[in-house]
């Protein structure tokens, strides 16, 4: 019996040498696109025989044995990077090396290390490699640092116009928060588009100039690694604020070299800049801090004060690692608002003058914030927590003498505000139906405790009534999932689902109009994906998204000026999306997107600063297409061409008419940019945006607007650059904003008189930065 044993051993290990050695092995290593190993990546190796699986390593290296001869499919995947695919033959006995290089996915919950995280795939060497995986819609992008150091930016926020189809404007002193136009969407100062700093949301609940409010004149251009961006309701991550958009402005942990920036240019400029990053520890430590003054071309000038700082300390990788960061902000100034046509018409004024030369105002921002990753084995876990303090003076007068023909109309809108919250995000790889599947879950929380929104009569800046004074408390929760499945080589989808849960408390200075109240909405996601063929993609998007109304109109009962009884408004209005796109990494050097894309709302928000709250408006539907193009026409030269139409319209009946009024209906930029690795480098750029209908009938409506930007520079070592921006290189006579509605000057009919008001584009001018590389 045991000599027979012993002989069937023999005979089954005989068996299995003779047929291990037609097998064949498949070993490689999996980097991200800048050479860095990927530890933790799923390699499944798909043969007729079946499925084989291994993980890479702590140095990104896998080995698969026994891989049976002939046709085989590697496929490679990491939570929050592209998916890998390379199809082998396998000769017995053979060991096959494939590598495997991975590109960040665009919306990836990742670390973000250096100025290199995010690369846009055309300029990786093999984009079609990485197009599965990187992107659910044609309506995302990464805003990439290299693009950024190319742009010539007059303000911190037109960092966001390299979002395709978004436009910053101002129509105040350049302290204030700018404003935002997005796809037949007048933002008002933020709202329908979610913004995040370095972990920290910038939209602000019960803002005391606007619901949404969001300053982004904190942000330092030099610090972004990049920006992700999203348009749409189709993302179960992203919740309020966000049915028109989002964007994610990610700081780097740490520097290539210590940086020394000072620059200088007409209508008082100056700016002061410097950053570091030295090893501490196991870790980095970066410290910045901002010096800015501004007048602008006005009569009275700005007199803008802006002190910034960041500083940070990280560790680990974009895989692994923690951040601890503290940024501070402060600004003043003053300001010089819109202008009724007439006034400069009549002489009464220049077009860079003003009416009320008492407006002005002032802002500040501290925040903390902790950021943890960790990452393993088909799965990632990110915590962010934060909590932020900060506030807002504003003096305006829009009306000049309406309502008070002596004293003037002047007010002052005041807010003070802490507002904390943490969000964690786990992602997994694993298998449904034998198929790879992609899962997201988190949770999220929000509390804002607003200790003073005010608005009152002011004569040059002193207060003279109360018209109200709040104090409001909003807890927001968040629940969503996701999955994405691949069903099969050229065909995937993903489910989402959020859930947002809403408790406000206002104590106003009218008991009418305090009260609490709570509110709850589920919206559902769905997204199908077709391909890759040919390196193209096809998309398909639907999601409910909302936007949440300021809580004091929920509550309000009565108007704070007359007295009388007004409706309270729905805390959560919902909104519905769709669209279809394409991506193509077709051509060499090139990504193209196209999207046709559709959003309604049961109601618009619409700010009223008599009242001082935002209050729904009426119902509204917007759809249009998105043509956006980045070129490599050499290593050194690129060119850019984003396209926008959108048709933005009430969906209700009303004789006034159906024209949202400030509705933009086209957007147009482009650019030719010579890379600043060149010892020349430079770029010129066009930013235009079409006529607007600035009532409900379009019978009033603003011109056009197109300027052009432009920089030239000049490396004067490895350490030393010189660099010239030129904005509005024409010195075209056009507006960054209109308004048309009634006002009075001194001498004018009670009633006052309908206008269109103003505020001019800045003329041309010149700035001239050193930067110094240590």
């Amino acid at each position: 019996m045991r000599r027979s044993l012993a002989v069937a051993g023999w005979v089954f290990g005989w068996v299995v040498a003779v047929a291990g050695q037609g097998a064949g092995i498949l070993t490689g290593t999996v980097t991200d696109d800048t050479g860095g190993v990927l530890p933790g990546a799923t390699v499944v190796v798909e043969t007729a025989a079946g499925p084989l699986s291994a993980v890479t390593n702590d140095v990104g290296v896998y080995r698969v044995e026994g891989v049976s001869t002939g046709a085989a499919s590697v496929v490679v995947r990491l939570v929050n990077f592209s998916t890998f695919r390379a199809d082998v033959e396998v000769a017995a006995g053979q060991t096959l090396t494939v590598d495997a290089r991975l590109a960040l996915s665009i919306t990836a919950d990742v670390v973000v290390t250096g100025a290199r995280t995010f690369r846009n795939i055309a300029d990786l060497e093999n984009p079609r490699e990485n197009l599965v995986g990187i992107a659910t819609s044609a309506s995302v992008g990464a805003i990439t640092a290299a693009q950024l150091e190319a742009r010539p930016i007059m303000r911190p926020g037109e960092v966001l116009e390299a979002v395709p189809g978004f436009v910053v404007s101002q129509h105040s002193g350049e302290g204030k928060a700018n404003q935002y136009y997005l796809r037949g969407f007048n933002l008002d100062h933020g709202s329908d588009f979610a913004t995040t700093l370095a972990g920290v949301p910038l939209n602000a609940s019960a803002g005391a100039h606007a619901h949404g409010y969001t300053d982004v004149n904190q942000l330092i251009p030099e610090l972004v690694s990049g920006v992700q961006y999203t348009k749409g309701p189709y993302f179960a991550e992203h919740g309020d604020f966000s049915a028109a958009g989002s964007a994610n402005i990610n700081y780097v942990n740490s520097l290539d070299r210590p940086i020394f920036s000072i620059s200088g240019g007409g209508q008082g400029w100056g700016r002061v800049l410097g950053a570091v990053s030295p090893e501490v520890g196991s870790g980095n430590l970066l410290v910045a801090l901002e010096l800015a003054q501004n007048d602008g071309p006005w009569v009275r000038p700005d007199e803008m004060e802006k002190a910034n700082g960041v500083i940070r300390y990280s560790q680990g990788d974009r895989q692994n690692g923690f951040s601890i960061t503290g940024m501070g902000y402060r600004g003043d100034w003053n300001a010089t608002d819109q202008i009724p046509r007439r006034a400069v018409e009549q002489g009464l004024i220049g077009r860079f003058g003003g009416i009320d030369n008492t407006d002005a105002g002032s802002a500040y921002r501290y925040s903390g914030t902790f950021d943890w990753l960790r990452s393993g084995a088909n799965q990632s876990t990110r915590f962010t927590a934060y909590t932020q303090r900060g506030g807002l003076n504003l003096f305006q007068n829009f009306t000049y003498f309406l309502e008070d023909p002596v004293a003037g109309d002047q007010v002052e809108q005041e807010g003070r505000r802490w507002s904390s919250g943490a969000k964690v995000v786990h992602r997994r790889l694993g298998r449904v139906f034998d198929r790879p599947v992609e899962s997201a879950v988190g949770v999220s929380l929000r509390n804002d405790s607003v200790d003073a929104i005010g608005l009152y009569n002011t004569v040059a800046r002193r207060r003279t009534n109360t018209i109200r004074s709040d104090e409001v408390s909003q807890t927001t929760a968040g629940l969503f999932a996701q999955s994405e499945i691949e069903w099969t080589r050229v065909f995937r989808t993903t489910l989402g689902l959020r859930s947002d849960l809403y408790r406000f408390d206002v104590t106003a200075n009218n008991p009418l109009n305090s009260g609490d109240g709570n509110a709850a909405l589920v919206t559902p996601k769905v997204t199908a994906v077709l391909g890759p063929w040919e390196g193209t993609e096809l998309y398909l998007n639907y999601g409910r998204g909302f936007h949440s109304n300021d809580p004091r109109a929920a509550t309000t009962q009565v108007d704070p000026v007359s007295g009388d009884p007004v409706d309270r408004e729905d805390p959560l209005v919902p909104a519905n999306g769709a669209e279809i796109g394409l991506r193509t990494v077709r051509l060499p050097g090139v990504q193209s997107t196209v999207a046709l894309w559709y959003l309604s709302f049961d109601s618009e928000l619409l700010f009223v600063g008599d009242a001082g709250i935002t209050e729904a408006s009426r119902p509204s539907r917007r759809l249009g297409v998105e043509w956006t193009n980045y070129v490599r026409f050499t290593p050194w030269l690129t060119g850019e061409l984003d396209v926008s139409f959108s048709r933005a319209r009430f969906s209700d009946e009303d004789p006034a008419g159906d024209f949202i009024p400030g509705a933009l209906d086209r957007v147009i930029a482009g650019a030719i940019t010579v890379a600043p690795s060149r010892r020349g480098f430079g770029s010129v750029r066009l930013r235009h945006f079409g006529p607007r209908p600035l009532i409900e009938d379009a019978s009033v409506t603003s011109d056009a607007t197109t300027i052009w930007n432009g920089e030239i520079g000049l490396n004067l070592s490895d350490q030393a650059n010189i660099t010239v921006e030129g904005f509005n290189l024409l010195d075209s006579d056009v507006s960054d904003i209109d308004y048309f509605y009634e006002s009075r000057l001194p001498g004018e009919p009670a009633g006052g008189i309908a206008d269109v008001h103003f505020h001019p584009s800045l003329p041309r001018t010149a700035r001239v930065m050193l930067n110094l590389l240590f």
